[in-house]
């Protein structure tokens, strides 16, 4: 089984993409789902958000009020490593299982979705990685409009993350997502053909060295 990481920094079409491999055939598993099931209601890390971060990131039904935490982890680097210390132990988990699933029915590439991957350090848990990209001020504009959010909160969603640049170095394959729907298209097409003549699990083409993970 070829066992992918996909990435991509925030409104890079990263989903986009991921939907379009998973049309050619491919086994997505989707951090983000994991993430939110992950602190779901009645969940031991829901119960662990709400303690470290107060009852305030909690809807009145008691499921977590997504745009109260993010209000608080976006501007505070110390507030988003402690929920990321809650979360992505129970992400990792969940991603296991699904990938174990996977791998018992048989099947042939399975891609993790999975948006920090460079920023928590999981890039080389895989055969390869592929990285979604577009211009910081495309994707900046693409928050605002699509989740009308102000600007400033957006821009501080894409500071949060590593700049493009540093990531393309440790990626294998990047797809550039700065033009229409069929450009895109093409890219996910072009390299799906790619990725069904890769040996299983390896090699893969060589990556270029790890970036610099000085802050």
């Amino acid at each position: 089984m070829l066992h992918l990481a996909l990435t991509g920094n925030i409104a890079s079409g990263k989903s986009t993409v991921a939907t379009m491999l998973a049309g050619h055939g491919a086994t997505i598993v989707d951090a983000d789902q994991l993430a939110r099931d992950a602190v779901a209601a009645g969940t031991p890390g829901l119960a662990a958000v709400v303690a470290r971060f107060g009852d305030g990131v909690l809807q009145p039904d008691g499921t977590l009020d997504r745009a109260a935490l993010r209000q608080i982890v976006f501007r505070d680097t110390t507030a988003r490593e402690a929920l990321n210390g809650i979360v992505h132990p129970i992400v990792g988990r969940l991603r296991d299982e699904a990938v174990a699933h996977a791998r018992t029915r048989g099947d042939q590439v399975v891609i993790s979705d999975i948006p920090l991957l460079f920023e928590v350090g999981l890039e080389r848990a895989f055969d390869g990685v592929i990285l979604v990209d577009a211009p910081a001020a495309q994707r900046l504009d693409r928050i605002v409009r699509t989740r009308g959010l102000p600007a400033a909160e957006a821009q501080a969603m894409i500071d949060a993350q590593w700049p493009s640049d540093r990531k393309r170095q440790g990626a294998n394959w990047v797809i550039e997502n700065d033009g229409d729907l069929m450009a895109l298209e093409a890219q996910v097409a072009a390299l799906w053909s790619t990725l069904l003549t890769l040996p299983k699990p390896r090699p893969l083409p060589q990556r270029a060295p790890a970036a610099d993970t000085t802050p």
